[in-house]
């Protein structure tokens, strides 16, 4: 009966001891792992560096697109102040009127008249577009599958993107302070509603504050634009929900009914930079609108990872 014994390994048979050999359980691995069944090497730290996910969205179409549209929106303000009907010039006190006083009162302007919409048309775009189109080219499991953990996929992306949303939002305010300066000139500034001149050099300081203060604002739509980009696989989706999120924002800012409440709305605080540039400069209005463009777009944030954790990834 003993010949009629298979050899002892092939079945499973324990060695004297009752403990597996390591070279068992290796082989009983077909991922050739050991016990914890990752591939040799493999760490989850070193998947989807920022590197590769920077130079595959600057590689993008829509990328190339719409850096090209803010580095030329100054020249062409600067063109149809030039051709266009002359203004009132210094004798106005609106913002418009004194965008051509100089380099500083011309990017003032240009930051105010994009900061509402195509700014945040931008910003939407690189938040909203980053995690829907991966699922609309059913290329998101595939990266899930890499495996690249799906935190970290997610942190790798919304890095990028806000690093992105951050260079768009200060090409707009800086292209146009040299094309004023090249055009208008390297003058003090005069302050809208006072006509107040301030000396450029003091006032250079506060510019910077001044378009720190427009990121910051920014930050609600691009939490909006990521928070319904993790959900869906429409990229047009998300960023017209989160366009529409500022458009339905500023309608409401305008019902004076609501009262105090309008304080909350994240829209309510965005023309509070200018309170930066008066010759007393007050910060209250832009501390209160970075207190609640900061709690929006933490709590917005923190949904997207958990409903991102819990998704069905199919596509």
């Amino acid at each position: 009966m003993s010949a009629n014994r298979p050899a002892p390994g092939l079945t499973g048979d324990v060695p004297t001891g009752g403990r597996a050999a390591p070279a068992a359980a290796d082989a009983a691995d077909p991922r050739g792992g050991g016990a914890e069944g990752r591939a040799p090497g493999y760490a989850p730290g070193r998947t989807l560096p920022l590197r590769v996910e920077f130079v595959r969205q600057l590689r993008r179409r829509r990328t190339m697109a719409m850096f090209g549209v803010l580095l030329a929106l100054p020249w062409v303000l600067v063109v149809a102040f030039q051709f266009g009907p002359a203004g009132r010039g210094q004798s106005s006190l609106r913002l418009s009127d004194l965008a051509t006083a100089g380099g500083l009162n011309f990017a003032a302007f240009a930051l105010s008249v994009s900061a509402n919409f195509l700014l945040v048309v931008a910003v939407a775009l690189f938040c909203g577009d980053t995690v829907a189109s991966e699922a609309n080219w059913s290329s998101l499991r595939y990266l899930l599958a890499a495996p690249v953990p799906r935190d970290r996929l997610l942190r790798q992306k919304l890095v990028v993107a806000l690093a992105y949303s951050t260079a768009a939002v200060t090409v707009v305010p800086l292209m146009a302070l040299l094309a004023g300066t090249l055009v208008f000139g390297w003058n003090d500034i005069t302050v809208p509603g006072t006509g107040e001149v301030i000396p450029a050099a003091d006032v250079l300081p506060k510019f910077l504050i001044v378009i720190g203060y427009a990121l910051v604002s920014q930050l609600v739509v691009a939490a909006v634009a990521f928070l319904l980009s993790v959900g869906t696989d429409s990229p047009l989706g998300a960023v017209g929900g989160a366009v529409g999120l500022v458009i339905v924002s500023s309608i409401l800012q305008a019902v004076e009914a609501l009262g105090s409440l309008r304080e909350f709305l994240p829209t309510f605080w965005n023309t509070a930079w200018l309170d930066a540039l008066a010759p007393e400069p007050d910060y209250s209005g832009m501390v209160k609108g970075v207190v609640v463009s900061v709690t929006y777009s933490v709590i917005l944030i923190a949904l997207a990872f958990r409903r991102f954790r819990r998704r069905d990834v199919v596509s």
